[in-house]
């Protein structure tokens, strides 16, 4: 995760739309792409966050049991990277290209085919770096959970959109390591309220990171289109959905993730 060097970006050109482990918790367009040198996609992904001092005091926020058990199985999934030769990630990537894609047949996990979901060359591992295996999980998830979400913004099919868009899935990589950050979920308890509130919610639904990362996209994507973006945008939108994020967590009727105000946004 600490990969922040100043990687590449892709920015993706609409052509057509019609890109025709025991715990406490309870489970419950076609494109054309466009390389150029930035630092917020791809293997530098530090755009997405403010950077911390060390001298940055921050307060610490007790965990019950539950909480704690909870955050060390999250921070597993966390510590995994996406490891190619390991049969059970190739299965998951392939799961996802037949969520994306379910009538056109993948030809390879290595294929010109991946940019047509927004990676950014013809092998997405080497995406995975900034998010891991987590944000391939994440990805998974959306698409299974809101289907028609997933597909409405895989295939920029709402709103007005830019001439050029944020490639879908390397989009994706970014708002697990932002979630990841601003929930600050590598400490070994929360030092923000936001972070300690999300605790909460994880304790009461293993699922609540990937939740959370299904209403984030498509905050982000609401976001976007408000603000009529284009790609040299994409910094700017992450860190008003950040904030706006932030502000919904810690809303005082908030007692489950349905109740944030943005979940309203996903369709299913």
């Amino acid at each position: 995760m600490d990969d922040r060097g100043g990687g590449s970006f892709v920015a993706v050109r609409r052509i057509s739309q019609g890109l025709d482990r025991g715990n406490t918790c309870h489970s419950t367009t076609s494109a054309e792409l466009v390389t150029g040198s930035t630092a917020w996609l791809g293997r530098g992904l530090s755009c997405v966050c403010a950077q911390r001092r060390e001298s940055d005091a921050r307060p610490s926020f007790e965990l019950t049991l539950s909480q704690e058990e909870c955050l060390q199985r999250l921070q597993s999934r966390i510590d995994v990277p996406y490891d190619s030769s390991i049969p059970e990630h190739q299965e998951s990537l392939r799961a996802l290209w037949n969520a994306a894609f379910p009538e056109e047949e993948l030809r390879g996990l290595i294929s010109e085919q991946w940019k047509d979901m927004g990676w950014q060359g013809k092998d997405p591992s080497t995406d995975f770096r900034g998010g891991g295996y987590i944000s391939l999980e994440n990805l998974l998830f959306f698409a299974k959970k809101f289907p028609k979400s997933f597909q409405d913004l895989l295939r920029k099919q709402e709103g007005d959109r830019s001439v050029w868009e944020y490639p879908f899935a390397v989009a994706g990589v970014n708002i697990t390591f932002m979630l990841i950050q601003m929930l600050d979920l590598e400490a070994v308890q929360p030092r923000t309220l936001v972070g300690a509130t999300f605790l909460k919610f994880l304790a009461e639904n293993e699922s609540a990171f990937d939740l959370l990362y299904c209403i984030t996209f498509k905050l982000m994507d609401n976001q976007w289109l408000s603000m009529r973006a284009s790609y040299m945008d994409f910094n700017t939108v992450m860190k008003s959905t950040r904030r706006q994020l932030e502000k919904e967590l810690l809303l005082e009727d908030i007692t489950q993730l349905e109740d944030v105000p943005s979940y309203k946004l996903l369709t299913q």
